[in-house]
């Protein structure tokens, strides 16, 4: 595993063509592992208790038999966690029995996953298990031992990232569960700080390496796309220092939904585990990264890591792709006519790929009349279209403009850049000289960008390998579409065309925008956008931060009692009492200075109230005004907001007012309090950076609080 992994998620019984160049192309890099978790095998999540048929059993025996002829360990996976009752026997054994199954087939190396599912369990469970990560260790470690202990066994938990952990990583109780309970032969699967994680830092993974007592396996949603069914991922591993390798059991890539565009994906992770070989690392050999048709010569300075240049990778990637491009994929190993392409991007309906495919025992002759001689025009006629061949600087910027989740490649942000500018200064097209000259310059570039993407995809269009074209060609079809518009924008404000009816009606054809359904819902939420984008979201709500006036007492209890509601389905006399809670409810007035609401079209929709000496709030509640921790966090703050008030600023503004007046009156430190069952304020304070879990005796169960220092 040291030396790298691939987790595929493929479509249930993928051809045994694709998968056989999987396994190839597994073997041939380095890789060593192939794990099996197609959610749309419905017998692997949805239906996991059924037995596979006959039919379904010959082909996944296929597989299995496949891998082996690589080398390649062949891992099944099965996630029973959307339904099944922990405690019940006839469960357990329904379990063992589908992975007996399994076992029959050739298969020795299993995945138990429990990741996407709902954390609250069953009355039944609640009996027998005194957590939900008791439940998930126990029937893992009965059947781990079931199957007689295999070599590779790996367990997905419930939270496999940072964001999902409660309060952190190392105050998670669920996480030390399963460190703690988890026998020490299983491995766990951990996707870094997030579910799709920009980096993976050496300390992050020594931080949960800890509490899970045995380094993690990655399992790297970097190139993942299911997501988005518009995005495409062809950028290089990246934001992994080599530093980590010898601290993970393995890594394992989940990439693209499509097998072609993953080549990249593949090739550049098999690249970054090379860079440690027999405990030592180092550099990437780069002789083949020159193209002779191009004469392209990759020169980078990185500073990150001096093991792995995430550029040559690349280069090196699309470098071995490319002559995949230029190998013919047609019956008889004859390429295709360089002038035969596929329809250019335009309203009508295209031929999906899965026509365009056909077995080779039902390929037609193609009917031609060049047996009257080829045509040649004439004096005044257009000329015949031909495409010149495919190059590296195409895939170059074809990896750009489709390159990571959290950035644009270098060519894609260049065009946004100029595209912004024009806007920006679309006024100096009837100004003086030397600023329409300027203006005349930037247009012409970005223009000069826009035909070398068309180009690009004349090129990629008559490429000989027409399966990688099909698993492509949405994808460039829509970025071909979309610069289309943003060029005929930019002609349009320098007085070069006319206006163009998709852009500048009310009423555009459906084919001019991107829409549908989704589309719509993510226009009218806040913050629409992610943030690596290259415009910053637009605001969709206005909300008024106001101070504090005796008259609000009443909505600020209100609020309070509808969140604590939310919280648990506990009744309010039962939950334990916390200190901000004789804020929230008037027992004691805030500090001066140091209360805010929130107010919104509707109205009220939070506050934000602090005490400067925290010790009368602990006093009416009955806990030791003397504890030690009142000595680092002298004072006291709350803070809720309505679930409708989806963006964060809001609240992060407030309590930004606050603790700058805390400061003020002289406090060293702040504290606040939440309930284990409030995951919303927990993820704030956590997010936020600067509040910290803090012990404190005599806290009650289900109390967490968290500190910042001023």
């Amino acid at each position: 595993k040291r030396d790298g992994c691939v987790f595929s998620l493929w479509r249930p019984f993928v051809s045994l063509l694709i998968t056989g160049v999987v396994f190839h192309r597994e073997q041939k890099w380095g890789l060593n592992t192939y794990l099996y978790a197609p959610k749309d095998d419905y017998k692997h999540r949805m239906y996991w208790r059924d037995l596979y048929s006959a039919e379904e059993a010959e082909q996944l025996i296929a597989l299995i038999s496949a891998a082996k002829t690589h080398d390649v360990e062949f891992v099944y996976a099965i996630s029973p966690g959307l339904d099944i009752t922990f405690s019940n026997p006839r469960e357990v054994a329904a379990l063992k029995r589908k992975l007996d199954q399994v076992k029959e087939f050739g298969c020795r190396s299993f995945s138990l996953l429990f990741d996407d599912i709902e954390t609250e369990m069953c009355a039944a469970d609640k009996q027998a298990f005194s957590s939900f990560a008791h439940a998930q260790v126990s029937i893992t470690n009965e059947v781990y031992q079931h199957l007689g202990e295999p070599h590779t066994f790996l367990f997905c938990p419930t939270d496999y990232c940072a964001a999902f952990c409660t309060p952190t990583v190392s105050q998670s109780s669920y996480l030390h569960t399963v460190g703690d309970k988890l026998l020490p032969g299983i491995d766990i699967l951990w996707t870094g700080p997030k579910v799709v994680s920009h980096k993976i830092s050496v300390e992050s993974i020594e931080e949960v390496s800890s509490v899970l007592k045995r380094p993690p396996v990655i399992w790297d949603n970097i190139h993942a796309n299911d997501y988005d069914p518009q995005r495409l991922f062809l950028g290089p591993y990246k934001d992994r220092p080599t530093d980590l390798i010898p601290k993970l059991r393995g890594v394992l890539t989940n990439p693209n939904c499509e097998f072609y565009p993953n080549f990249v994906a593949i090739h550049t992770l098999s690249t970054w585990c090379k860079a440690f070989v027999d405990g030592a690392q180092r550099d990437v050999e780069m002789s083949k990264c020159v193209d002779s048709s191009s004469h392209l010569i990759v020169e980078v300075n990185e500073d990150q890591d001096p093991y792995y240049s995430p550029q040559k990778a690349l280069t090196l990637a699309l470098t071995d792709w490319l002559q995949e491009f230029l190998s013919t994929d047609q019956p008889g190993g004859k390429p295709l006519k360089p002038n035969i392409s596929l329809p250019a991007s335009s309203p009508g309906p295209r031929l999906p790929p899965s026509r365009l495919k056909k077995d080779p025992s039902d390929e037609e002759p193609m009917h031609t009349d060049m047996a009257e001689g080829s045509y040649v025009p004439g004096p005044g006629e257009n000329p015949l279209y031909t495409a010149e061949p495919l190059t590296l600087d195409d895939l170059k910027l074809l990896s750009e403009l489709f390159y990571l989740p959290y950035e644009h490649g270098p060519t894609a942000r260049a065009m946004l850049q100029e595209v912004d500018w024009l806007k920006k200064h679309s006024c100096d097209v009837s100004a003086e000289t030397d600023k329409r000259a300027e203006w005349c310059s930037r247009a012409q570039h970005f223009d000069d960008m826009c035909e070398a993407v068309v180009q690009m995809f004349n090129r990629l269009s008559n490429a000989p390998n027409r399966s990688i074209l099909y698993d492509l060609y949405n994808y460039i079809c829509d970025i071909k579409s979309g610069v289309g518009l943003a060029r005929a924008y930019v002609k349009t404000l320098g007085g070069r065309g006319r206006p163009s009816a998709q852009l500048m009606n009310d009423d555009p054809e459906p084919w001019g925008f991107r829409g549908g359904l989704s589309g719509e819902f993510q226009r009218m939420l806040p913050c629409h956008g992610n943030r690596d984008l290259f415009r910053h979201p637009p605001m969709t709500a206005v909300y008024c931060i106001r101070p504090y006036c005796p008259e609000d007492k009443t909505e600020v209890q209100r609020i309070s009692r509808e969140m604590q509601r939310g919280e648990a389905n506990v009744p309010l006399v039962m939950q334990p009492p916390l200190l901000g809670d004789v804020l929230s409810g008037g027992d004691i007035p805030p500090s001066p200075q140091c209360a805010l609401v929130l107010e919104d079209e509707m109205g009220m929709c939070g506050y934000a109230l602090a005490l400067t000496d925290v010790k009368p709030a602990a006093a009416k509640i009955q806990r030791g005004v003397n504890d030690p921790v009142f000595k680092d966090y002298p004072s006291l703050l709350t803070l809720q907001v309505l679930p409708r008030v989806t963006d964060p600023s809001p609240a992060k503004r407030m309590i930004g007012h606050l603790l700058s007046s805390i400061k003020s009156s002289g406090s060293g430190g702040v504290l606040c309090e939440v309930r284990h069952s409030d995951r919303r304020s927990l993820n704030f304070y956590t997010k936020l950076g600067s509040f910290k879990p803090v012990k404190m005796d005599d806290l009650p169960q289900d109390v967490i609080v968290m500190g910042t220092n001023l």
